[in-house]
């Protein structure tokens, strides 16, 4: 069993990062693969740590085996603050030994330590795997529906 460590990321873990996170959005999400100025940009900003965070998990070697992404909004409903967990990913070599779990629960604290009402997340209906790995890590599942859109032009009209 591989040991992790968790903990924010740096700049010197952009290079790594960036090569987990396509992993991740070409071949785990198969969706296409973002403009390497886009990724870029965000990986800088979360690393700025005003919008949202990243937190890795890095072996004793030095190799990071996986991510996760925060994001910082306000819930209207709640009149607080709350943190998305937009991404929690895990190399499939390492599923299954506690990488996941150790990224989860850095969210959960960095939440309840900054003063967070709230830590939500979305996870695709036929994800089952990650559905079981959040109940089991007490998740509660949401009454509400998700929904997106494609922005389009105009001002409501």
């Amino acid at each position: 069993m591989t040991q992790v460590t968790i903990r924010e990321a740096v700049m010197q873990d952009i290079p790594q990062l960036k090569t987990l996170m396509l992993a991740y959005i070409v071949d785990f999400y198969q969706y296409r693969q973002p403009e390497d100025e886009k990724l870029n940009g965000l990986i800088h900003l979360l690393l700025e740590q005003k919008e949202g965070i990243q937190f890795v998990a890095e072996t004793e070697e030095g190799t990071l085996v996986g991510f996760a992404t925060l994001y910082f909004t306000f819930s209207t409903l709640r009149a607080s603050k709350i943190a998305i967990m937009n991404d929690l990913y895990v190399i499939e070599a390492e599923r299954g030994q506690g990488a996941a779990a150790k990224l989860f629960a850095a969210c959960k604290g960095y939440a309840a330590r900054n003063g967070y009402a709230n830590l939500t997340w979305t996870t695709a209906k036929d994800n089952f795997r990650a559905q079981a790995f959040y109940d089991k890590m007490g998740g509660d599942r949401s009454d509400w529906q998700t929904y997106s859109a494609n922005p389009t032009s105009g001002m409501g009209d």
